[in-house]
């Protein structure tokens, strides 16, 4: 809150007005946005570069740097940035409609990796009142991004190529969620032993965004899939998360992987506790509708999620 008003006053004479609900450092969003480009572009064009290397004979050489090789590379950023830009939008401009406080969306750039972002995330800047709103807000997110994820899916699959693996060689294995081995399936059929899908950018940049829906979907603590189950089970969403972490834990034993979202999931519990911020009608059920979509929620989660994200073949 801002005093406003002549100064010297007396306390008695103090006139408060509420801050400005949804301002933002513009500039910080953009910049942001723009290193998140390049270093998504960066990593668009690795995968390229493992795209058509897939297909060449041994011993022969990948192209040398040309300008072609950055709008391929841009084929990975629009469609990563696209589903993680519809995922956080869908949150702030329910946010928007509730007229809850919130940021502009906040884009985590990380050069020299795999997939060039850490994500993207939102800040709800004052308590959420009712768990419809709460429902509404966590759940448009996800399904959001999900329906960009999909037909980006099928576009990046049809683009990629069913090659043979050679035996014996070195290298990362991507794990395939159940959506994603429907999608091969469909547009491949079989495949016979010894061949795998060499993906195209456009290709990993929907599996990519399967992996970040189904890790923003686990139920647990401040994620969106803990919204969703606050939303549904009220205080009972507690046990649901104390769940989600032991299950966490017990990924990590199955790939090396779950380590550093199973750690942020321990911080996040040790900071924030078990319990979801209460809103003013906790005792209150869902509407049935709402409750459906919580089932749609769950089935997303099912369909996106992989227990072996990364492993070497």
């Amino acid at each position: 809150m801002d005093p406003v008003g002549p100064f010297p006053v007396t306390p008695s004479e103090f006139v408060w007005r509420p801050r400005p609900k949804f301002q933002d450092r513009i500039w910080l969003h953009v910049l942001l946005f723009v290193l998140t480009i390049a270093t998504t572009t960066a990593a668009g064009i690795f995968h390229y570069l493992l795209f058509i290397g897939s297909d060449l004979p041994p011993g022969s050489s990948l192209p040398s740097f040309n300008v072609s090789l950055i709008w391929h590379g841009l084929s990975y950023t629009i469609t990563i940035l696209a589903i993680l830009g519809c995922h956080e939008f869908g949150h702030y401009l329910t946010c928007r409609y509730y007229d809850v406080d919130a940021s502009l969306p906040f884009f985590l750039p990380v050069p020299i990796s795999l997939t060039g972002t850490l994500g993207a995330f939102i800040r709800i800047r004052e308590p959420i009142p009712s768990k419809r709103t709460l429902f509404d807000i966590g759940i448009a997110g996800p399904l959001a991004g999900f329906a960009v994820a999909i037909p980006a899916l099928f576009v990046g699959i049809s683009m990629s190529r069913l090659v043979r693996v050679p035996p014996d060689t070195g290298g990362l294995e991507f794990g395939e969620p159940l959506l994603f081995k429907l999608v091969i399936w469909l547009i491949w059929g079989t495949r016979a032993a010894g061949y795998d899908i060499a993906l195209h950018p456009i290709g990993f940049g929907a599996w990519f965004g399967l992996l970040a829906t189904a890790l923003n979907l686990f139920p647990a603590g401040q994620l969106d899939g803990g919204h969703i189950t606050y939303a549904v089970l009220g205080r009972r969403s507690s046990y649901v998360t104390l769940a989600v972490v032991a299950a966490a834990i017990g990924l990590c034993f199955l790939s090396i992987t779950w380590v550093v979202w199973t750690v942020l999931m321990i911080a996040m519990l040790f900071a924030f506790g078990p319990h979801h911020p209460r809103t003013f009608d906790e005792e209150v059920p869902l509407d049935t509708t709402r409750r459906w979509l919580a089932l749609l929620a769950l089935v997303i989660l099912v369909l996106c999620f992989t227990p072996v994200p990364f492993s070497k073949f």
